[in-house]
């Protein structure tokens, strides 16, 4: 059993890295596009890309063929109300996120980002009355304090694209909460598959009110590009929460900062300013102690 135990540990940990770098590289090129294209429209065409390739990954996987007598088809599975749910709000929390990141230094915004543990832990308090140490109160304090030295509130650099950044973490945070009560009969490429429908289908009516631009076969492949590591990080980051300890595996989100910064400094030239740093080493901190706590 312990090895069984071992074993789900290192598929989660493993899956949660390679989500994790996968998101940042699908934000790097999704940033970049954002430069010359509207938002609404941009994540549409990469939502098209994503669900083709989504769909062609269900069909090898044999998803897409004639249920057995008494067990529900792929259409069913992804109508559960848990996926729906699930849907969403992964749905809203990309819109809200990305909104946010095109006006963010890509480090800043991961950063920001990785308040999605200390979020859950509210929402359990919040929700669900579940009783908080006094230890776990101090790391909540310590992380939102430091989620304040990266927002910088007070200073010139501030705008409100930080506020929503955060926002959009609160939603990611619900939406992980969700992913947890999902039958575990439902595979994760459908639950993948259903994100990406909502997704698109989201940010496609609001292309039509945002308006549509000309785009170039080169802004077309960066899409393509980023729908690969956007659903390549769907997958994983799906399967890392139902493979493993939350515990052991939700630290190693935070792998996704490290190559944040590297990216927002090799293709932006940012790097966070020495508030910010203290930030998120608080963050961090206060983050893998209650996760360890858990």
């Amino acid at each position: 059993m312990r090895d069984c135990v071992d074993h789900g540990n290192r598929r989660g940990i493993l899956a949660m890295a390679f989500a994790m770098a996968s998101f940042v590289a699908n934000d790097a090129l999704v940033k970049f596009v954002s430069q010359s294209l509207p938002a609404a429209q941009l994540i549409f065409l990469r939502g098209v890309f994503a669900l083709a390739l989504l769909m062609a990954a269900t069909q090898a996987m044999g998803l897409l063929r004639k249920p057995a007598e008494g067990r529900l088809g792929p259409v069913q599975l992804v109508l559960l109300k848990p996926v729906i749910v699930r849907s969403a709000l992964d749905a809203l929390a990309t819109l809200v996120y990305l909104a946010s990141l095109f006006h963010l230094p890509l480090g800043n915004a991961t950063a920001i980002n990785m308040a999605t543990p200390l979020m859950i832990t509210l929402f359990v308090v919040v929700v669900w009355r579940e009783q908080v140490s006094p230890g776990r109160w101090v790391a909540i304090l310590l992380g939102f304090i430091g989620v304040l030295m990266i927002v910088q509130p007070v200073t010139e650099g501030f705008n409100s694209w930080a506020l929503l950044c955060l926002a959009g973490t609160a939603l990611h945070a619900a939406r992980d909460i969700c992913t947890r009560s999902i039958p575990g009969n439902v595979p994760s490429i459908l639950i993948t598959l259903g994100t990406a429908i909502s997704v698109t289908t989201l940010s496609g009516v609001l292309s039509l009110i945002q308006g549509w631009e000309p785009f170039s076969p080169f802004q077309l492949g960066l899409l393509a590009g980023a729908s690969v590591f956007l659903s390549v990080g769907y997958y994983l980051l799906i399967l890392s929460t139902r493979a493993g300890d939350m515990s052991v595996v939700a630290p190693f989100r935070y792998v996704g900062l490290l190559f944040a910064l590297i990216l927002g400094w090799a293709v932006w030239g940012d790097l966070p300013n020495a508030l910010a740093w203290v930030g998120i080493v608080l963050l961090l901190g206060a983050g893998v102690y209650m996760l360890r706590r858990a």
